[in-house]
């Protein structure tokens, strides 16, 4: 265990009960000696016997867990970060089940490339499999997978069965060195809302500037439940408040890191699929659905203007603020 370096195993869990628990549950039955793990709730109640579980691990000195009375997932993953005592940082989701191996899987690649600083694990999602039927696999992502401006339609860590380099991770399996927070000053950008969709992808991105690269190995995999209820479902409603972050969110990623052509076809392809509803999308055709879905991205487009004219003199990070800990 001396030899291992110690892996801080980072929860965000917000209204999550059952799903929680086995996700602990399976994080206890790992074969890796040296980890911890910590749990960020944003969780305003528990039920009785999920609060007592909780409590137990407490006792028995198997997990940190802090409370809070706010929610956002990068703002949560900041938070982690900022306790976590571990040479690897890991983040899983609250609704995930594990294999014993797991975090053996991505221990490994640190310990035999000191070039990867950031490893992306295989996600068995159950509605993309559902969607592909489960017997679809792909050896090598193709290089569109490696080009920001439209990588985010190609990169496929479902089905893809043959480690390689990657543009970004999943926000629910995806580990770090921890020179990345410390060296490179790195942080999760607490101004992705709503669902949070993305705020792993400019983390990535920005990783990638550092020098390290971002290992895919599909045998660091998990499933992943997608539980409809809780986590940023829960705190989104997917609503329209859910319509107006989500294409913030995209417009933000490209305002922030590409290129004038590449965040200029990342929205091409944006209003594409989300407006329009072409293939992947599959949306409703409907005149009054697209005008509606069209009046939200350019509604989404201006806020991100007005997000990054906003950084001149505020970086957002309003949650990091508040912890008077750090």
């Amino acid at each position: 265990m001396i030899n291992l370096p110690l892996i801080s195993v980072i929860i965000p869990t917000y209204s999550r009960e059952e799903a929680l628990k086995d996700s602990l549950i399976d994080i206890m039955k790992q074969d890796y000696p040296n980890f911890e793990v910590i749990v960020v709730d944003q969780t305003p109640k528990h039920l009785p016997e999920i609060q007592a579980y909780l409590e137990e691990l407490v006792k028995a000195d198997k997990i940190k867990w802090f409370r809070l009375d706010w929610a956002s997932l990068p703002g949560a993953r900041n938070y982690g970060v900022r306790r976590a005592k571990g040479e690897i940082i890991l983040f899983i989701d609250d609704d995930v089940q594990l294999t014993s191996g797991f975090l053996s899987a991505h221990a490994k690649n640190y310990l035999q490339n000191p070039e990867v600083g950031a490893v992306a694990g295989r996600v068995f999602d159950r509605m993309k499999l559902g969607d592909s039927g489960g017997e679809l696999q792909i050896e090598y992502l193709p290089p569109q997978a490696m080009d920001p401006g439209i990588a985010w339609y190609h990169i496929d860590l479902v089905h893809t069965i043959k480690p390689q380099q990657v543009l970004t991770a999943r926000g629910c399996n995806m580990s770090f060195r921890r020179e990345i927070f410390t060296k490179y000053g790195l942080r999760f950008d607490e101004r992705f809302r709503g669902s949070a969709v993305r705020e792993e992808s400019d983390f990535c991105l920005r990783v990638r500037q550092t020098g390290y690269k971002i290992w895919y190995d599909p045998e660091a995999d998990l499933v992943h439940l997608g539980e409809e209820t809780g986590g940023c479902h829960d705190i989104s409603m997917r609503s329209l408040k859910y319509q107006l972050t989500f294409y913030h969110n995209h417009f933000l990623l490209g305002l922030k890191n590409l290129t004038v052509t590449q965040a200029l076809r990342l929205y091409a392809r944006l209003f594409d699929c989300h407006v329009l509803g072409r293939p992947p999308c599959h949306k409703s055709a409907s005149p009054i659905k697209i005008l509606t879905r069209c009046f939200f991205y350019i509604l989404g487009f201006l806020k991100a203007v007005g997000t990054i004219i906003q950084s001149l003199w505020n970086d957002g990070q309003i949650y990091s603020r508040l912890d008077q800990e750090f």
